[in-house]
C-alpha cells in the first residue's frame, strides 16, 4: 500500500479530535500501528509510555520539543526519533504552525489490538 503522507489525515478517520491535537491511525497492518498527529500551536501531548513497546517518531510538518523522561530537547521536521519501550514521551509545540508527526510501533492491548 502507497500513502500520499499529505492525504494521510484526509484519508483516515481520527481516534482523537480535540482542540489540543487530532490522532489518525492507518489500520493495515496487522503488527504495526501507524499513527500521525497533529498537534496545534501551542499544545501539548499529555504523555505517555508503553512498557514492553518502542516507538518511532517522525517529524513531518513543523518544529517543537520532545520529553523523553527527564530530558527535553528540540525537534524538527525530518527528524526521527527512538524511543525504549517504558520511556515516558511528550511532545511540545510552542510554535503558531501545527506540529505534524508520524509515530510507529508494535500494536499491544488497548492500541490497534
Amino acid at each position: 500500500m502507497k500513502i500520499d503522507i499529505k492525504e494521510f489525515a484526509g484519508k483516515v478517520k481520527p481516534i482523537r479530535d480535540t482542540d489540543v491535537y487530532s490522532v489518525h491511525d492507518l489500520e493495515y497492518l496487522d503488527h504495526l500501528n501507524v499513527s500521525m498527529t497533529i498537534l496545534h500551536p501551542g499544545k501539548a501531548t499529555a504523555g505517555h509510555k508503553h512498557d514492553d513497546v518502542d516507538e518511532v517518531l517522525i517529524v513531518m510538518d513543523g518544529d517543537g520539543e520532545l520529553q523523553m523522561d527527564e530530558k527535553r530537547f528540540p525537534i524538527d521536521t525530518g527528524d526521527i526519533i527512538l524511543i525504549k519501550g517504558g520511556v515516558f514521551h511528550r511532545t511540545f509545540n510552542m510554535s503558531d504552525e501545527d506540529l505534524v508527526f508520524l509515530c510507529v510501533f508494535e500494536k499491544y492491548e488497548g492500541r490497534g489490538k
